[in-house]
């Protein structure tokens, strides 16, 4: 069985696959380019490809329709809006992907975020680096922060990353406030946090932190008027999708300053415009959509999709398979 693989792999689980089956290594972040629908059927046609693990390719009905070989493919990541799953199912071809790969990721660079707001961490650095620290004292008056401990943050979606964030901010003693309608209540207190409608979240919230899924549903969740119902002295994090939240809204808020600041790790466009309003507030930090980017989050997807590859090859139905209509049809 041949497999290709374009996603950035670990060594160690790359290795495991050879052992198994003929794979074909061309990670996108290496080779700097997408492969378009056209060169994914005549790869998998002219190769005899069956397996395919993708990360950031667009994989579309056209694909599935005429890449006749197809069985399986490996997504790495949860969001499955890159691939036609419903074309998938039609073909008979499983479909896997990888819940939580980067919960620990993202949640840990969130209250990193948090962190840097309240302590001022980024404008401390560069006074330090650039060398305005003259007065010892200065700093100690213009740099006063706060501490997260006794703060309520606000955790609006409470998935894998939203439930990680908890376990974190649990442990500096913060309130904390959920507001997901697709989780029990009674999930969101065993976890250590309260239930609460969404305009109650903004309202009471020191620092409200966006961790939803990337639905039709979520867009535009965090409209103007719920901007509007923020403190004075809270903060806004967002490391989900720009386009949860009313982006001219939330600039207008930190330009005047009706809220205390913002940390953006998602932007409306990947990079930033150089005219963008964002990059001459001071009350922001922004980092260039770093949530997931760590050796662990990539270790961890490459040997969820072994596992499941390796279920397939052993005739068992996989442990993350999205598309269950699909398994059981005959092969194609």
């Amino acid at each position: 069985m041949k497999t290709l693989i374009l996603a950035p792999f670990w060594p160690a689980a790359l290795e495991r696959l050879r052992q198994k089956m003929d794979v074909t290594y061309e990670s996108w972040m290496d080779t700097n380019r997408l492969l378009s629908a056209e060169e994914f059927i005549e790869r998998i046609q002219s190769q005899g490809i069956e397996i395919v693990v993708v990360e950031a390719d667009f994989i579309t009905r056209e694909i599935f329709e005429r890449a006749k070989k197809l069985k399986f493919l490996g997504v790495c990541r949860a969001d499955m809006a890159f691939v036609d799953v419903k074309a998938a199912t039609e073909h008979g071809v499983l479909v896997v992907n990888t819940p939580g790969r980067n919960a620990a990721a993202v949640a840990e660079l969130t209250v990193g975020l948090m962190l840097a707001l309240l302590r001022h961490i980024p404008k401390a650095h560069q006074m330090v680096s650039s060398g305005s620290w003259v007065d010892p004292t200065t700093a100690y008056f213009s740099m006063r922060g706060g501490e997260l401990g006794g703060k309520t943050i606000g955790i609006v979606g409470f998935g894998a990353i939203g439930r990680r964030v908890a376990r974190l901010v649990g442990a500096f003693d913060a309130s904390i406030l959920v507001y997901d309608p697709f989780v029990d209540p009674k999930e969101v207190k065993k976890a250590g946090a309260q239930s609460v409608e969404l305009d109650d979240l903004m309202k009471r919230s020191d620092i409200i932190t966006l961790h939803t899924s990337t639905t039709p549903e979520a867009m535009g969740l965090i409209s103007a008027q719920r901007i509007a119902l923020m403190k004075p002295t809270a903060y806004m994090i967002n490391a989900a999708n720009a386009f949860v939240i009313d982006n001219e809204a939330i600039l207008k808020a930190l330009q005047e300053k009706s809220i205390a600041g913002a940390a953006f790790d998602v932007f409306e466009t990947w990079p930033v415009r150089p005219d963008s309003p964002l990059l001459k507030l001071e009350n922001v930090v922004l980092t260039p959509h770093i949530g997931g980017a760590t050796g662990e989050t990539v270790a961890r997807y490459s040997q969820m999709i072994v596992e499941d590859i390796e279920r397939f090859l052993r005739g068992e139905r996989p442990m993350n398979l999205v598309n269950t209509q699909a398994w059981g049809k005959s092969a194609r």
